[in-house]
């Protein structure tokens, strides 16, 4: 017995290419509003930045996606499945890696990645060959014999990546798997997650901004439980940033430079930045975008025998645009996003106007 409607889903599946798509989503706990009227998708192979305030509704949101809670309103699918109507083929097809990771300090690596095996049910007879390709992936394979408890931060971070790429999932969700790490152990995961990205689509929740910067395609930002923002970080950068910044350090006196830099057309401020040289004249200089003052800066400093030692464009950073977005409640629209959109709510439409008959299983 095989449903029409199972078979539409397959065909959505592999026309969409969409890993993780939410329409309208919402989660409401009493009277307070979690999540409103999410919607965004994860495209097959991209890495996508899931970001943030505390309490902007991010565990929410993706306690939703893995099935944990149920949405108040609105669908959220993964890999063409609805998490409400097929909540055992959406696990089988995401692997979660929290906050905390979900490890037994007590067991080694090997047994507790088998016990994961036990839980997703992984086929005996492909254990040894997966597991033997997880452990190399993730760099942990000279550890498989040692208790969890006595590993470094670091390693058991990438044994709960090693959990979570048990049954090898399409999709990975990664909560702040970087938190609590020194520099070198946060570069390693950077450059694991990056690695994953090739044959996985991820989100990536994360407050180290430059982390999500450095490793994802888009980035959708949430605040006060709606999104505010979805787009490359360029984009975001470029939409938030009304002035174009530059850094320059120039060979001469700090006010007869000041004085030359203020008076280009198309200047707005002009900052005087610290040097140890005093030789040196370092200055941030803003201009509005229309106007590109490269060309006159450059000239105006050689007429006055006072060469450029440095020259460098300012783009506002992630962090910067997250700071602005989150404190002032700003919304940027994308219109690739919003065509997205549209295109689930026509083809949930399609599949709602189906025949009911239809809907009928066939022999």
């Amino acid at each position: 017995m095989l449903s029409v409607r199972k078979l539409n889903i397959n065909i959505y599946r592999g026309e969409y290419n969409k890993m993780i798509e939410i329409q309208n989503m919402s989660k409401r706990y009493g009277n307070v509003n979690a999540v409103r009227d999410l919607t965004f998708t994860l495209e097959k192979g991209e890495i996508l930045g899931f970001l943030g305030p505390n309490g902007a509704g991010k565990s929410t949101t993706m306690n939703i996606i893995t099935g944990f809670m149920p949405p108040t309103s609105g669908s959220v699918k993964v890999c063409g499945y609805d998490v409400m109507e097929d909540p055992i083929e959406v696990k089988k097809r995401i692997g979660y890696l929290p906050e905390q990771p979900p490890l037994y300090l007590d067991m080694t690596v090997k047994d507790y990645l088998n016990y994961v095996c036990d839980l997703k049910h992984v086929k005996k007879s492909l254990r040894k060959n997966q597991l033997d390709d997880v452990m190399d992936l993730v760099k942990i394979g000279d550890v498989r014999g040692r208790l969890i408890k006595n590993l470094s931060k670091g390693y058991k971070q990438r044994v709960g990546l090693a959990q979570a790429l048990v049954g090898s999932p399409e999709v990975l969700i990664l909560d702040e798997p970087t938190v609590g790490l020194d520099p070198k152990q946060i570069i390693e995961i950077r450059n694991l997650i990056k690695a994953l990205g090739r044959d996985h689509s991820i989100i990536l929740s994360s407050h180290i901004l430059p982390e999500v910067s450095a490793v994802c395609e888009r980035v959708v930002i949430i605040n006060k439980g709606k999104i505010n923002a979805i787009d490359t970080p360029e984009n975001l950068s470029k939409a938030m940033d009304s002035n174009a910044r530059y850094s320059i350090s120039v060979a001469g006196p700090k006010n007869s430079v000041m004085d030359i830099l203020k008076a280009l057309h198309g200047v707005t401020n002009v900052e005087p930045s610290s040097t140890d040289d005093s030789d040196i004249s370092s200055f941030v200089v803003e201009s509005v975008k229309e106007a590109d003052i490269r060309k006159p800066m450059f000239f105006e400093l050689a007429k006055a025998g006072y060469p450029i030692m440095e020259l460098k464009s300012m783009d506002m950073s992630l962090e910067d645009v997250f700071l602005q977005i989150t404190r002032n409640d700003v919304v940027l629209t994308n219109e690739a996003e919003k065509a997205a959109s549209e295109e689930i709510s026509e083809n949930s439409a399609e599949g709602n106007n189906e025949n009911p008959a239809e809907k009928k299983e066939v022999e």
